[in-house]
């Protein structure tokens, strides 16, 4: 459920949702009401905002797309980073990584991952847990996809690098195997074939 505010959030878990969509406005309460409930919270903090910003001028005379709307989205920046560092600190609170992300902003969600560490002060492990076992788990897929385990659908991506000390080696992908096939050999075998 796309939830901005307690009164919406606490209604929509108390409803049965089983994931609150970026509770901007949300306060400690809510965000204990939430875990204590076993809800998942996926807060969006960087990127869906960021591409509004960037795209405001196809934005802006549709709908209610406005200088003022605008405003009060730049309002939300720092209130959104806010409440996901209280999330981060809340006990028992499932956080899942999600960007809602819109047109403009597709192939990009892994920004808001590195936003999550770099500027909302997320461990990485963490960040990556949130984006693989426990998304899935959000999305009642957790039993076949989001984890490295016999049975599950093999789905990896090797790195040029530890994300654990730098999260912006998820950037520098070098293997990828889709459902147990490689899709991209490792870049150390392309740069042997490009010798030969």
């Amino acid at each position: 459920m796309h939830a901005h505010g307690p009164e919406s959030a606490r209604r929509s878990v108390l409803a049965g949702c089983t994931s609150i969509e970026h509770g901007a406005l949300l306060d400690q309460p809510t965000l204990d009401f939430i875990a204590e409930h076993g809800t998942f919270f996926d807060p969006n903090i960087d990127l869906v905002f960021r591409n509004y910003f960037e795209n405001k001028a196809h934005f802006l005379g549709i709908g209610n797309y406005t200088e003022e709307g605008f405003a009060q989205m730049e309002k939300a920046v720092p209130k959104a980073l806010s409440v996901f560092q209280m999330g981060l600190k809340t006990k028992g609170l499932k956080m899942v990584f999600g960007t809602d992300a819109v047109a403009g902003s597709h192939g990009r969600n892994l920004q808001e991952l590195v936003y999550r560490v770099q500027k909302g002060g997320q461990d990485p492990m963490q960040a990556i847990v949130s984006a693989t076992s426990l998304a899935a788990e959000s999305l009642g897929l957790g039993a076949s996809i989001g984890s490295i385990a016999p049975g599950y659908e093999a789905d990896l991506i090797a790195l040029d690098g530890d994300p654990l000390r730098d999260i912006t080696v998820l950037e520098r992908v070098s293997f990828v195997m889709k459902g147990g096939k490689i899709v991209s050999p490792q870049r150390s075998q392309r740069a042997q074939r490009s010798k030969n």
